[in-house]
């Protein structure tokens, strides 16, 4: 059965990665692009605007217009008007400091093909403003529209080009380091020769998405439909394959998990139970921003929630990872006594005790051995589950397209489903690799030269915990905009670790004693 079953799999993995290319947005499934094209004629400055939406932004945009979530022709010219009335006085233009409205010329909107079948919006909007020839002139202009969302975001001024040509093709080579220009200072000379400063990049905008295309492939066949139940199956088969490849992708608490198994010394069903819990989480998260996408209709920024959860899961993480830091550096510390037992064979010995705050015994003895076996000791499920979970709380994009795909073709079970079968290729990945560690942990501990590493094992899970949970709040604080770099939030917050653990380690140690 074994010789059969992985030829198949390759097979599958092969099929999904030889296959025609996602039609997904290069730039990620969230993102909203815009490009102001800025030609200076003799008597008025013409500003072409360029919008060109994702996917999940376009679901949610469309569904404000029709329930369907589909747009007739005259509706899609009813929504560019509207579009463009709306935006057009975000886009701020001024002449030697004095503003200057623009007029609305054209405005026209199209949709474009988009992953698993769903549509992309993209909108065209030609202005103009006055202005007075043969004399010189200082314009400023800012595009204000669609402030703090991810994605590509230029201003070009003639005679000068840009490289997505109106954002219908993105290069390769910048997907990695999108554009974030939203201004630009121009000057006119009375003969009307144009100069422009250089060009202020803000922030970095929408990162590519690694596994955007290959994850895409999913919502491709699942828009193919239920007609053929072998192609379902395949379908189903193609998902499990693909929810293992995203396992092995950067992300997903992997790291956080295999450190709480190491330091709970965890079996390999605790291990399972684990890697359970965080696909547990994933799905749950992917369905939830589902669901607030669908019902909010708008009220929210769908990608604002991923700074929110990035602060949120790292201050639950280094909450925990303090706790146990702080439990670590008691039972570590030398807190001994030595008392006598009494044995059959009616000779009293002293051996030490070290107790351990978390309500075990490391008993070391003269002949050498321990009592301490690693995949034995009890496991505290609690914070480790947490721990594990909040590092891969966080929706997937490209799962999100599967939903959102499925409902547009009114198949909303199938599209859970394929969900469900992605999340279980990641659990079953995620289960081998947390059942690798703990059976390397075991290794490890029966080799006598290498036990004492396995001794603070514990210490240094806690300690790594501690230090991923300072990473995230110093990066969810700077994604929600705080003026300081996240380095020095994450040496802060690693600092209040270091002090909340050496704050109390006598009381935490009596109390162990007396327990």
């Amino acid at each position: 059965m074994r010789r059969l079953t992985t030829p198949f799999f390759v097979c599958i993995i092969a099929l999904v990665l030889a296959g025609r290319p996602a039609t997904a947005h290069p730039l990620g499934n969230f993102t909203i692009n815009h490009l102001s094209a800025i030609a200076v004629q003799p008597h008025a400055v013409d500003v072409r605007y360029v919008l060109d939406m994702a996917e999940i932004p376009t679901f949610a945009e469309m569904r404000q217009v029709d329930p369907s979530g589909r747009m007739s022709a005259g509706q899609l010219a009813q929504w560019a008007n509207r579009q463009a009335a709306a935006l057009v006085p975000e886009l701020n233009l001024r002449v030697d400091g004095v503003p200057a409205p623009l007029t609305i010329d054209a405005a026209k909107a199209k949709t474009r093909p988009g992953a698993g079948g769903l549509p992309t919006l993209y909108l065209v909007v030609q202005t103009h403003a006055p202005l007075a020839g043969g004399a010189r002139h200082a314009l400023a202009y800012e595009d204000g529209t669609y402030a703090g969302r991810l994605g590509w975001k230029d201003v070009v001024v003639a005679p000068a080009t840009e490289p997505t040509h109106e954002l219908t093709v993105y290069p390769n080579a910048l997907l990695g380091s999108p554009r974030n220009v939203t201004s630009a200072a121009i000057g006119v000379s009375a003969t009307g020769a144009v100069s422009t400063a250089p060009a202020v990049a803000q922030a970095a905008g929408a990162p590519a998405a690694s596994s955007a295309v290959r994850s895409n492939q999913l919502s491709d066949l699942l828009a193919k439909g239920t007609s053929s139940p072998a192609f379902v199956l395949l379908t189903l088969l193609v998902a499990v394959a693909l929810g293992a490849l995203h396992a092995l992708e950067p992300g997903h608490g992997k790291t956080l998990l295999a450190v709480s198994l190491v330091g709970a010394r965890a079996t390999a069903g605790q291990a399972a139970i684990l890697a359970g819990a965080l696909t547990v989480a994933h799905t749950a998260g992917v369905l939830l921003l589902g669901v607030a996408i669908i019902a909010l209709k708008g009220a929210f920024v769908p990608e604002a929630v991923y700074p929110w959860i990035t602060l949120l899961s790292g201050v639950a993480v280094a909450f925990i990872g303090a706790r146990a830091f702080s439990r670590q550096i008691s039972a570590n510390r030398p807190y001994a006594h030595a008392h006598a037992h009494g044995h059959a064979h009616a000779h009293p010995h002293e051996h030490e005790h070290v107790h351990n705050p978390l309500g075990e015994q490391d008993h070391a003895h003269d002949d050498g051995h321990s009592h301490a076996i690693p995949g034995n000791r009890p496991l505290r499920f609690g914070p480790t589950v947490v721990a594990a979970m909040s590092g891969g709380i966080a929706p997937c994009p490209a799962a999100l397209v599967v939903l959102f795909a499925a409902i547009a073709q009114n198949a909303l079970a199938y599209g859970v489903v394929a969900i469900v079968f992605f999340s279980f290729g990641l659990a079953a990945t995620l289960t081998g690799l947390g059942i690798a560690v703990v059976r390397g942990a075991s290794w490890l501990g029966a080799r006598p030269k290498l036990g004492r590493l396995v001794r603070y094992g514990p210490l240094v899970s806690a300690a790594i915990i501690a230090v991923v949970g300072s990473v995230m709040v110093g990066q969810g604080m700077v994604q929600q905009g705080l003026p300081v770099s996240a380095p020095i939030v994450t040496a802060l917050t690693a600092l209040a670790i270091v002090g909340y653990a050496f704050a109390h380690p006598l009381g935490r140690a009596r109390e162990a004693q007396a327990a």
